[in-house]
């Protein structure tokens, strides 16, 4: 193979990849895409989680709960253990 074939199916293959790749830039998720990120399936723990004020949320209508991804990494974060060296 030329080099210059070669290069341009690395070009190519990059730009699969890049274009495949979802960027979330929502600082607000849905409660299923919450329970999602935090691998739970009750909404009762995620409403329990909200009402102890584990992570932050938003109410902009009645029914709409919003979460906020940034808190949900967090909170998971908190739980990270460290293995023994």
């Amino acid at each position: 193979m030329e080099s210059e074939a070669f290069y341009k199916l690395i070009e190519e293959i990059l730009r699969h990849f890049k274009t495949d790749k979802p960027e979330s830039s929502d600082k607000w998720i849905s409660g299923a895409e919450a329970m999602r990120m935090l691998r739970i399936k009750s909404k009762s723990t995620l409403q329990k989680m909200r009402d102890e004020g584990h992570i932050r949320y938003t109410q902009p209508e009645k029914k709409l709960i919003l979460y906020d991804i940034e808190s949900i990494k967090s909170y998971l974060e908190d739980f990270v253990y460290e293995p023994f060296k």
